[in-house]
């Protein structure tokens, strides 16, 4: 990924309580974890409720979602559509893993593992619409990976 540009590299629970280290500017950022890393999956996990939503699916439907051997879980984008910025969208993605009341649906399975502060975001800015690159991103995701998306991206 730094050889693609991206920053950051910052745990989970690193940016919940120092998050102005993300630059306030559009982008895309990806969620990691380590290539061989073993899941435990919570019935119960740590995100908030959207329009009244359960967030929590079944432990079935998680391990059907897990691509064993890579490190990418979750492609985002901030902007492309939005005045959303790398700052506001993942201070928002945050305090959805924080259990608050936010509109961050997108990656919300991410919140259903036993480690979520421990996974690594890493961010990049671009000029370009950030939703062209995210869609390319997880295309190439697809390609490597047998047709499938990242473990917490529910759609392209």
């Amino acid at each position: 990924m730094k050889q693609h540009g991206f920053e950051g590299f910052v745990s989970i629970g690193n940016l919940m309580t120092n998050p102005y280290q993300i630059p306030n500017e559009q982008g895309v950022y990806v969620v990691l974890c380590s290539h061989s890393m073993q899941p435990t999956f919570l019935a119960k996990g740590s995100g908030g409720l959207f329009k009244d939503k359960n967030p929590n699916v079944g432990i079935a439907e998680l391990e059907e979602n897990w691509i064993d051997n890579t490190s990418i879980l979750y492609i985002g984008k901030a902007g492309g559509g939005s005045n959303a910025t790398l700052l506001s969208r993942l201070i928002q993605y945050l305090k959805f893993g924080m259990g608050k009341k936010i509109g961050h649906w997108g990656g919300r399975y991410i919140w259903q593992l036993a480690n979520s502060h421990d996974l690594i975001i890493c961010w990049k800015a671009t000029i370009d619409n950030p939703r062209d690159v995210e869609e390319r991103m997880i295309a190439k995701f697809k390609a490597e990976h047998n047709g499938r998306r990242p473990f917490a991206n529910l759609k392209d």
